[in-house]
């Protein structure tokens, strides 16, 4: 079978249901006519999420200082990264950026903490600062707080929170390589948590950072497996001071081709273009919109900015597409 005929044949698979094997996810990954490709990939995107593109913005609410050895990370306590550092923010700082995500076009904000899980005092701290959003903010509220416990993660949902992020990062096959200081298990259980405890998920990973093509299809179905709502894809952009500063750059068709492949994978879920888009995609971004991501970060990330909510709506508005 022609390499059109088999990307076209796999897309009527999934439009009825059907799974792709990892055999097949790899002919995708390969193929030459990255062109058909990528329409196919937006034809499932249409299908199951329509023309929407959904938009957040975080806030990265703590930073620095987490004493995990994740070796993409500018915030871990093991490099000297040079990064702005800061104990967790006020209840009022975070209630105006909330705000400001609101009045920017933004449908959820994202509260991000470094940590690798929240001490008591932060994590109740972050609880009150939770209902003042709810209180007085019309958006959803997500959260990413590191290792979750079923009492947390139920606190959480309770109090109406959305969705929980949690990205698995890599590859099991390739973790130990960017991590030692925990494992790809410990990051499978607090996502189940996450699951058990009825708030969304949201799990991505990070391309990138060294790993084969076939590791990141491995990685996106570890991701597949969890069923989550969001799926962030994040391009590694290298930090002064970490172990991948100096690491080569992954080609826009490769980033293309597995967002595109994801797509497959999970064909309902909100594929989310996360940091590293303006970096990479530049002008791509509009491609990867069409080419299966049905969801962007705006605003800037963590420790690295991005573009204004301006620009990205205006792109998303030019492409035929809405918020």
């Amino acid at each position: 079978m022609q390499n059109h005929d088999f990307i076209h044949d796999k897309t009527d698979n999934v439009l009825a249901g059907l799974a792709v094997s990892f055999e097949e996810a790899e002919r995708l990954l390969f193929t030459e006519d990255i062109g058909t490709l990528a329409q196919c990939a937006n034809t499932i995107t249409r299908a199951f999420n329509a023309n929407k593109v959904d938009v957040e913005m975080l806030l990265n609410a703590k930073s620095g200082a987490c004493p995990e050895n994740c070796s993409f990370c500018s915030q871990s306590s093991f490099y000297d990264s040079r990064i702005n550092k800061y104990p967790l923010l006020p209840t009022e700082v975070i209630l105006q950026r909330a705000q400001i995500a609101k009045e920017g076009g933004a449908s959820s904000f994202c509260l991000v903490c470094a940590y690798r899980a929240p001490p008591e005092k932060d994590f109740q701290q972050i609880c009150k600062t939770i209902v003042e959003i709810k209180n007085k903010v019309d958006i959803d509220i997500n959260v990413s707080l590191g290792f979750m416990t079923h009492a947390m993660a139920s606190k959480l949902k309770s109090l109406g929170v959305k969705r929980y992020n949690h990205n698995l990062e890599a590859a099991e096959s390739y973790f130990s390589k960017i991590c030692k200081t925990h494992d790809f298990a410990d990051r499978m259980k607090t996502a189940q948590i996450v699951k058990d405890e009825g708030l969304e998920l949201c799990c991505g990973g990070i391309i990138g950072m060294g790993e084969t093509p076939q590791q990141r299809l491995e990685l996106g179905f570890s991701i597949a497996s969890l069923r989550p709502e969001e799926v962030p894809v994040n391009i590694l952009v290298s930090q002064q001071g970490t172990p991948l500063a100096q690491i080569p750059q992954i080609a826009v068709d490769d980033a293309v081709r597995t967002i595109a492949v994801w797509r497959f994978l999970m064909p309902k879920t909100i594929l989310k273009l996360a940091g590293g888009r303006e970096l990479h995609l530049k002008d791509n971004g509009r491609l990867a919109l069409r080419a299966g991501a049905n969801g962007l970060i705006t605003g800037g990330y963590l420790t690295v900015g991005g573009n204004s909510p301006d620009k990205d709506l205006q792109m998303i508005h030019e492409i035929g597409l809405h918020r």
